[in-house]
């Protein structure tokens, strides 16, 4: 019943990305028709922890992994407490739901010589196609910037005098960003081919597609799922590899761990320590080739 206001509190306050959005209508769609089922009401005043952990145990029974369980009960404790805040309801039911323990999971990243390989050879085309693809990959990788932030950057969100950008987050927070010499002129030199292709009528979104319009969240998937495939046999290829990547190599070049978290947007630095772990797992993997003892 409260689930649409629920869905335009995310969408026009919290401002949460559209794939966020997406994901929680469907954990909810799922939730009520689990429901539905068991107990024929979508009143949420009648719900109780019960049918809650009838819902968990059926993803336990079908083996889904802790992670999407937790993602899928994080989703509900939002829910829930926006009905307690609005005053839809009086007892919350999420107080008698715990969640399963799940294991660190590292992030995906790309080693750096396969990077190299990507961005030194000439697997970028030299027409606007190319330049735009080139952008694409080298703005996520040099950058450490998410889908959504490089779905919506501007023209004039680049500064030409000081060679940096400014970034918009999560929950509206502003960043600047400071960008090689290299890859501001590589963005010029695709906004002249880009702007020589396009009529722009109104249009200030650096990044665009094939019809000159700005680009979507499956559109920048497909191209860098494409191009990594040239570099690297990872499971998983997606632009949040691509931000793993960033933080991982600069981490491993040295860079001061709060510096990093400031770059990424992150608004705690235990969101940025995951990329520690990485580069432990590096360092033992190493250890265990390298000493003579073993």
């Amino acid at each position: 019943m409260y689930r649409e206001d629920f869905i335009k509190y995310l969408q026009f306050e919290k401002r949460y990305s559209n794939h966020t959005v997406r994901a929680y209508r469907n954990d909810l769609n799922q939730f009520f028709d689990h429901v539905q089922q068991i107990c024929d009401t979508e009143d949420v005043k009648n719900i109780t922890h019960k049918e809650i952990r009838s819902w968990i145990a059926e993803f336990v029974d079908h083996n889904i992994s802790e992670r999407t369980i937790n993602r899928k009960i994080s989703t509900l404790q939002s829910y829930f407490r926006y009905l307690m805040r609005m005053g839809y309801i009086k007892l919350n039911p999420m107080g008698k739901v715990y969640r399963p323990k799940v294991g660190r999971r590292l992030p995906y990243f790309v080693n750096e010589n396969q990077m190299e390989l990507l961005l030194n050879k000439d697997i970028f085309s030299g027409d606007f196609f190319g330049k735009r693809d080139q952008v694409i990959i080298e703005m996520l990788y040099q950058t450490g910037i998410r889908l959504s932030e490089l779905i919506n950057l501007r023209d004039q969100d680049l500064d030409h005098g000081k060679h940096q950008i400014r970034i918009t987050g999560k929950r509206n927070k502003e960043r600047i960003i400071p960008i090689t010499n290299d890859l501001y002129q590589l963005i010029a030199v695709y906004q002249k081919s880009r702007d020589g292709k396009f009529s722009r009528m109104g249009e200030d979104y650096l990044v665009v597609t094939d019809k000159g319009r700005k680009v979507y969240e499956k559109f920048v998937y497909r191209k860098v799922r494409k191009y990594l495939t040239y570099i690297t046999t990872i499971e998983k290829k997606s632009p949040h590899v691509l931000r793993h990547t960033f933080a991982t190599h600069m981490l491993n070049s040295g860079a001061d761990l709060n510096a990093i978290k400031e770059l990424l947007g992150h608004a705690n630095l235990s969101a940025t320590q995951v990329y520690t772990h990485s580069t432990f797992e590096k360092l033992k993997k190493i250890y265990k080739q390298a000493h003579p003892r073993n």
